[in-house]
């Protein structure tokens, strides 16, 4: 503080007079309250000048949730519909598709199953047309290659599970759906059987992490798949009965005895030792 503001507050208290108080610290702190003062004046200048901006302005979180999926090469209705855990008759409604779900690559398709609209018209695969732009110049308009569809006769008559492979279970079905099938502890080469009466919907590998897989659908409610196959004896639109050969054990690089088992009912998993019998 200056010389002269020492003398004027001691002629103050000489006289008498009270001090101001100022945010609970009186004038008598002398230098040290104005230095503060001083101090909280530059900070709150400088806090003005970098006013964060407002949360509405600030980029949200990409959301995790998938709500399309675009056709690829090769893939089925009953594919698309496994890979997201959605039964296929409430994937193709969604979508405006009826049998025999005629689908093409590069269709987008929309994975909320659960609006009861349809699908636009842009969503289902066109036929050939030839557009007319004038009398004198037809112009055929382009066509898209449709993934083929097969027509599936379900097996009629009562059926039961079995299992599908001779072995120990190795790790079983997980309540919170962290693993939502079987692995089944065998032998390479072993035969895998049909675990119930039904046609071969899906044969590939076009979904990850399941290597060669085997899909067949036994009824309108219940689908059985086989991954890790070594090798497959059968192929898509293929009746099989149960228990007979529909691929071997082995094609798990990590692990060549091991077949995973999954059973899906509705389109979601289901314990399958719930289903299969006793050993």
């Amino acid at each position: 503080m200056l010389a002269a503001d020492e003398q004027a507050l001691e002629a103050s208290r000489t006289r008498g007079e009270k001090l101001p108080v100022i945010m609970g610290l009186s004038l008598q702190r002398g230098g040290v309250f104005f230095s503060w003062l001083a101090l909280a004046c530059c900070l709150l200048l400088v806090g003005c000048g970098s006013t964060p901006a407002p949360v509405s302005s600030r980029a949200p979180p990409p959301s995790q949730k998938i709500n399309h999926h675009t056709v690829g090469q090769g893939d089925t209705l009953f594919a698309i519909a496994w890979r997201y855990e959605l039964s296929v008759e409430s994937l193709a409604r969604a979508n405006g598709l009826s049998r025999p779900y005629n689908i093409y690559a590069g269709q987008r398709l929309t994975l909320n199953v659960r609006s009861s609209s349809k699908a636009s018209s842009a969503n289902v695969a066109a036929p050939n047309k030839v557009v007319r732009v004038s009398a004198s110049k037809p112009v055929a308009k382009p066509t898209r290659r449709a993934v083929q569809p097969k027509v599936y006769a379900l097996p009629k008559g009562k059926w039961h599970w079995q299992w599908p492979v001779r072995g120990a279970v190795s790790r079983r079905y997980d309540t919170n759906r962290v693993f939502k099938g079987l692995n089944i502890q065998s032998a390479k080469g072993r035969k895998v059987g049909a675990a119930a009466p039904g046609v071969v919907v899906y044969a590939g590998r076009g979904l990850r992490g399941y290597g060669q897989l085997l899909i067949i659908k036994h009824s309108e409610t219940y689908l059985s798949a086989y991954a890790h196959n070594r090798k497959m004896y059968v192929k898509e639109g293929q009746k099989v009965a149960v228990g007979q050969k529909i691929s071997e054990v082995g094609g798990d690089p990590e692990n060549s005895g091991r077949l995973y088992f999954e059973i899906r009912k509705n389109g979601k998993p289901v314990d399958p030792i719930r289903l299969l019998p006793r050993l």
